[in-house]
């Protein structure tokens, strides 16, 4: 049996994989027949060698491959298939017509191309399952779905903040949703709750980007903008996470203006540590209250510029990257 699991969103696409596994029997006895490689230097002649071999006191034999089906991915100015150095692999499309019938054959890759052309000389003998990336509607519905496995249930507001804070990271939310499930203790999940959970993982990493951007070093703020990007956290978030940052250094210096030390009550819960606190009043008196309400004014130009699409197929990270840039450069 051939499948072909590939697309952008590998946590689904490992539960995929994980729900073929159970479905072959005895983990254990399955461990020992399991064979996995890398596609990028397999040649076909192993594959192929490796499929043929019969299971040992066990009815199946699996094998994964990652990244095969990469190798034949069109060229990016073209439509012509690359070419590969080992003609053999004309021999591997035919063969799965008469892989053994013990032998599980997994490939598994991200994103590719629909003219990808053993991804289609292949379409015939496989099951195939494309994972593309969740976004929006079915980004909540899944959210909610992922919180109904583990006996709870969270509020549409609530699961909108999640999508919107945390963007399709599917590996980020499961683990989000278990914290949110715990911390509920068997009541709906709201809104309240994702802001003091949810928010505060990369909080100290946003407060070490908003000091790069405060004392202008561009290189160091971009490289952890794309960090924290990288990380799964989408622009929204980035951008609500740095507002809410500048508004309470904001609040600091007015505190600090006033020669007392911060003691509104909202203000100090809304914070998740004495850390968050000692940070922005350190913050508060390092910079004017000027450089401070510019900044704070830039950053609410960004949230429209990229809530109205003002750069055409951006879906945020060019007008953060545009907005540190200037903020790194706006004179005190």
């Amino acid at each position: 049996m051939l499948y072909i699991l590939y697309g952008e969103d590998d946590f689904s696409l490992k539960e995929e994989l994980n729900r073929i596994k159970d479905a072959l029997g005895d983990r254990e006895m399955l461990v020992t027949n399991t064979n996995v490689f890398s596609g990028q230097h397999l040649s076909p002649e192993q594959l192929m060698a490796t499929c043929d071999t019969l299971p040992f006191l066990s009815a199946k034999r699996l094998v994964i491959v990652e990244g095969l089906l990469s190798r034949f991915e069109p060229q990016d100015k073209d439509k012509h298939p690359v070419k590969t150095k080992d003609s053999g692999w004309q021999a591997f499309r035919d063969y799965v017509q008469r892989m053994p019938e013990s032998t599980v054959l997994i490939l598994i890759d991200s994103k590719l191309k629909k003219n990808n052309h053993m991804l289609n000389a292949l379409e015939s003998a496989a099951k195939i399952k494309e994972f593309k990336s969740l976004k929006r509607d079915a980004l909540k519905t899944w959210i909610e779905s992922r919180v109904a496995k583990t006996g709870c249930s969270i509020s549409p507001r609530a699961s909108n903040m999640i999508a919107e804070l945390i963007g399709g990271n599917l590996w980020l939310i499961s683990t989000e949703v278990d914290k949110l499930c715990l911390y509920a203790r068997g009541r709906k999940i709201e809104e309240k709750d994702v802001k003091s959970l949810v928010s505060s993982a990369q909080e100290t990493r946003v407060f070490d980007m908003v000091d790069a951007i405060l004392e202008r070093k561009t290189a160091t703020a971009i490289k952890l903008l794309h960090r924290l990007e990288d990380e799964g956290a989408v622009p929204p978030y980035l951008l609500f996470m740095i507002t809410r940052q500048l508004r309470m250094v904001i609040q600091e210096k007015e505190s600090l203006g006033r020669n007392h030390k911060l003691a509104d009550e909202a203000y100090i819960s809304d914070s998740t540590s004495d850390f968050i606190l000692k940070k922005a009043r350190q913050q508060a008196g390092q910079h004017s209250m000027e450089q401070l309400r510019k900044i704070y004014r830039k950053l609410l130009d960004a949230d429209v510029s990229i809530k109205t699409g003002k750069f055409k197929g951006d879906d945020g990270e060019l007008s953060l990257d545009l907005l540190v840039c200037e903020l790194c450069d706006e004179k005190s």
